[in-house]
């Protein structure tokens, strides 16, 4: 664990960057956090972050909370702060002002336009997003199986996916 100034302000500025271009949020965005977790700064290995990203799946509040954890897992205490300081912040602020343009330009159709061409990206982040999770996680052909079934069930059933969090807790319990 680093805990000195320069190691701070690279997870601010790390985080921020990556905060303000999370459309659909942080978990759409995950390839990104791998690239600059993993190979650029090399905070932690891909199977640390797998593991820091179930955490905070798991765990209840926001999606984004794993960056808070690899702030932790990088510099402690002031780095959780900072992490989650500069994943809330900017985009608050972003988001902040361009309400206020928003609302003067409600009715332009170009805005419309834009705001729908947004969806496919947002989709194409988050099918991205699992892809990366999946190749750092499935390390084994059961955990690739395990894989490829749970997102099966998910997308064509209606079942918690408490459930299927449960049926893969047991499989890594037993080191299949």
């Amino acid at each position: 664990m680093v805990n000195d100034l320069g190691t701070l302000l690279d997870l601010f500025v790390t985080f921020a960057r990556l905060a303000l271009s999370a459309i659909g949020g942080m978990q759409v965005i995950l390839p990104e956090v791998y690239r600059e977790v993993v190979e650029v700064h090399g905070w932690m290995g891909a199977a640390d972050l797998a593991d820091l990203v179930a955490l905070a799946q798991a765990s209840p509040g926001p999606n984004g909370l794993f960056v808070g954890l690899i702030g932790l897992r990088v510099a402690g205490l002031p780095g959780f702060c900072v992490a989650v300081v500069a994943l809330a912040l900017p985009p608050a602020m972003l988001a902040f002002g361009v309400s206020r343009v928003r609302r003067r330009l409600a009715e332009a159709r170009w805005l419309r336009a834009a705001q729908a061409g947004l969806v496919p990206m947002v989709v194409g982040l988050g099918l991205a997003s699992g892809v990366v999770s999946a190749r750092a996680a499935d390390d084994t052909l059961a955990k690739l199986g395990l894989t490829v079934v749970v997102a099966l069930v998910v997308w064509r059933t209606r079942w918690n996916p408490l459930w299927l969090l449960a049926v893969g807790a047991l499989v890594g319990l037993a080191g299949l």
